[in-house]
């Protein structure tokens, strides 16, 4: 019984990182998770002057990326723990100064931005969270500009198995919620396998 409790509140650090341990938990998902945030931000086809947003930023890791490999665009993290926020702000201090990033905390369902402010939208591993998937969804197509992309990165299983939960999740709900709104060229895309565990994004853009 201990170790139960023991194991869900260390779940619920990665649903939601806080305090100390929140803040190394944090820092461990960075090296974890290098692969698909370098493939998916192949995926977001960046253009020069693009707004991008990463709903989910953890510790600032894809932002950083995407600001060492662009020169002229702007990168705003959104994160719902308060001790995720300080460390991607802190990761990204320069740029956060110079005004080239932006990080803040804020709720997946109702995102605290204007409407059509972002060119790209991105998230990482926190699909397996979402309370109302085409609620979220519509949030990112609210916020996003017409001709923008988004890109939605999870896992689907590890070595042989595959997470049915999760397959029928992306299936059932994301990619259909993804047509109702609009989207154009909603599909799936295989990416390479992280530590075992299997790599795939849905993705999608806004007509213009």
């Amino acid at each position: 019984m201990v170790q139960k409790r023991l194991q869900t509140w260390i779940d619920s650090q990665y649903e939601n990182p806080r305090g100390i341990v929140g803040t190394y938990i944090g820092e461990k998902m960075v090296r974890q998770h290098r692969v698909e945030v370098d493939w998916t931000i192949e995926q977001l086809q960046i253009q020069p002057n693009d707004r991008i947003l990463d709903v989910g930023c953890g510790a600032g890791d894809a932002l950083a990326q995407m600001l060492r490999g662009y020169n002229h665009v702007h990168v705003t993290g959104l994160d719902r723990s308060p001790t995720i926020v300080r460390s991607a702000l802190r990761r990204n201090r320069t740029d956060v100064q110079a005004g080239r990033a932006n990080v803040v905390e804020g709720n997946l369902g109702t995102l605290p931005f204007p409407d059509v402010q972002f060119d790209r939208v991105f998230s990482i591993h926190t699909l397996y969270f979402w309370d109302d998937v085409p609620a979220v969804l519509d949030e990112i197509e609210r916020v996003l500009a017409p001709g923008g992309l988004f890109v939605i990165t999870y896992c689907d299983g590890k070595g042989d198995g595959t997470w049915d939960g999760i397959a029928s999740i992306v299936r059932e709900q994301l990619i259909p919620a993804a047509s109702a709104l609009g989207f154009i060229d909603v599909q799936e895309r295989r990416g390479p396998d992280s530590r075992d565990y299997h790599t795939v994004a849905v993705t999608g853009r806004k007509p213009v």
